[in-house]
């Protein structure tokens, strides 16, 4: 294995509850209303340091959308999914952007999101726009 270059982030940043690499800017959030199985997830127009899984339809609370799920480059460790691609009109805005889970990322004052404990829900990606 080779040598592993990250990116540093400067300010408000989203790292891994594992090994704190940088992911997001607080500034990059588009949204916070989306939720998945472990409770909130955001939804950010650019996110660093993850490797992409394989492509893969799944069906959500908004629809079918043809997602990737994301890794932390340093540990390995699942933190969300970008959408690839959407088949509802309305959802194509989430195309190429990123979802963090709360509860697998520390927030940005090094907070750890805890789950509510809430049944989980059928599929993901619910959000309230």
């Amino acid at each position: 294995m080779g040598r592993l270059f990250l990116i540093t982030l400067e300010g408000n940043f989203y790292s891994c509850k594992h090994c704190q690499t940088h992911f997001a800017l607080a500034d990059h959030i588009i949204s916070k209303s989306f939720h998945c199985r472990h409770g909130k997830a955001y939804l950010f127009d650019k996110v660093v340091n993850v490797t992409v899984g394989e492509k893969e339809e799944r069906m959500m609370l908004t629809g079918l959308h043809t997602v990737v799920d994301i890794f932390c480059v340093a540990c390995g460790s699942i933190v969300g999914w970008k959408y690839e691609s959407a088949y509802e009109k309305a959802q194509q805005y989430k195309e190429g952007k990123f979802i963090l889970e709360r509860f697998k990322v520390l927030g940005p004052d090094g907070s750890l999101y805890l789950a509510a404990q809430e049944p989980n829900v059928a599929g993901s990606d619910g959000d309230d726009v």
